[in-house]
């Protein structure tokens, strides 16, 4: 079987279970608590089934585990502190009513295992073939990696802490990294994308990989990401004044007009 209809295969089964403990739970935004964790079930099995002990195929099955990991962490732990179905998938739920379910399955579960096959591409191109030895491009690709991830999860532990706060609640955090960006996390996770990108150049056909940073771009900056994010706090003074000051995505510094980038 080829390796990637075997990725298909595995993300196929895994979203469909977690469509099942969705209808279970009345909960479809489990879908985003588990969305790191299905990276570490899919890279994992890959390497099992296919993968050598190559150097650049470990490496970037690493710095995926790691990202994965944490971030099924903190979204499990965010999860606890908002309580319920989140806002956007409440929305669907109403709009779709009687065609719910299909939707949520399509439009929902199999969208999203679409979107991460195509984000993992990097690993699945050079866990099938990884290339020669490691260079300057994989030093590269770790630094992007790094400085992408320390940026996601500074601004994800910022905004966890300031959400539990009560004296926080119904407020902006405009604070920490959340004062040069109103989304860092997203930034990061922009960010650390190109660093498997760029790792995955060492192996014949990986400039396919530039697939996934530019898709995980595309949905933050224009889809589901900072779009849908911000039209739920259109309209609000703080949110209004805190959209003037303060740059949308890449971090700037402040200011009374603050550029909207």
């Amino acid at each position: 079987m080829s390796i990637y209809l075997f990725a298909v295969l595995v993300v196929v089964t895994v979203m469909s279970s977690l469509f099942v403990l969705a209808l279970a739970l009345h909960d479809n935004s489990i879908v985003d608590i588990a969305y790191g964790a299905v990276y570490l079930v899919l890279g994992w099995s890959v390497y099992l089934a296919y993968g050598t002990a190559h150097p650049r195929s470990l490496l970037l099955l690493a710095l995926i585990s790691l990202w994965g990991a944490r971030l099924t962490v903190h979204l499990f732990l965010r999860k606890g502190v908002r309580h319920g179905e989140d806002f956007r998938y409440r929305k669907w739920r109403e709009e779709w009513g009687e065609n719910f379910v299909w939707r949520s399955f399509l439009q929902v579960f199999m969208l999203q295992g679409a979107v991460i096959l195509m984000v993992a591409l990097p690993l699945l191109l050079v866990i099938h073939r990884p290339g020669g030895a490691l260079g300057a491009l994989d030093l590269l690709g770790v630094l992007l990696w790094l400085c992408g991830f320390l940026f996601e999860a500074i601004a994800d532990w910022q905004l966890l802490h300031f959400k539990r706060a009560p004296q926080n609640r119904g407020r902006l955090i405009q604070s920490g990294l959340w004062r040069y960006s109103r989304h860092p996390n997203y930034f990061g996770e922009a960010l650390l994308w190109w660093g498997p990108c760029l790792i995955a150049f060492g192996a014949p056909l990986g400039v396919i990989g530039l697939l996934s940073p530019l898709v995980i771009g595309f949905l933050l900056l224009r889809v589901s990401g900072i779009p849908m994010l911000e039209a739920k706090y259109e309209g609000e003074p703080e949110f209004e004044d805190y959209k003037l000051r303060t740059s949308a995505f890449f971090p700037w510094f402040p200011g009374p007009a603050g550029k909207d980038c």
